[in-house]
């Protein structure tokens, strides 16, 4: 099953909702600032992103730059950058999708429609 992490006032994941439904995909949604994935699901995602910690974050969100993350980056271990992403989901670039072997963040149709079909 297909898992989503969304964030409900965000048009990038209402994008990715959408044609979900027109593909007639079956997902389970989760409010990424209510329930941010967890630390395993982050490494998982790390490993689908080459290991680019900079993919996974929400980098144009208000956290991000009021927390400095840019600045901070550079030197986060993998440890501390996932503590910090399951600690708040708004950090988390989203949408978020997890299947058994695969992960996407972003919603770009092109990447979503080849990596499910």
């Amino acid at each position: 099953m297909l898992k989503i992490y969304y964030y409900p006032k965000c048009d990038s994941c209402r994008k990715a909702l959408k044609w979900l439904d027109a593909q007639s995909i079956h997902y389970t949604k989760i409010d990424i600032s209510e329930k941010p994935p967890t630390r395993q699901e982050l490494k998982k995602m790390l490993a689908y992103c080459d290991g680019e910690l900079r993919r996974l974050f929400n980098t144009s969100g208000q956290l991000y730059r009021e927390l400095k993350i840019k600045n901070k980056l550079p030197s986060l271990s993998t440890s501390e950058a996932t503590d910090l992403l399951a600690g708040n989901g708004m950090l988390v670039k989203r949408p978020f999708l997890l299947l058994k072997d695969t992960g996407l963040v972003g919603f770009r149709e092109d990447e979503w429609r080849t990596a499910l079909s």
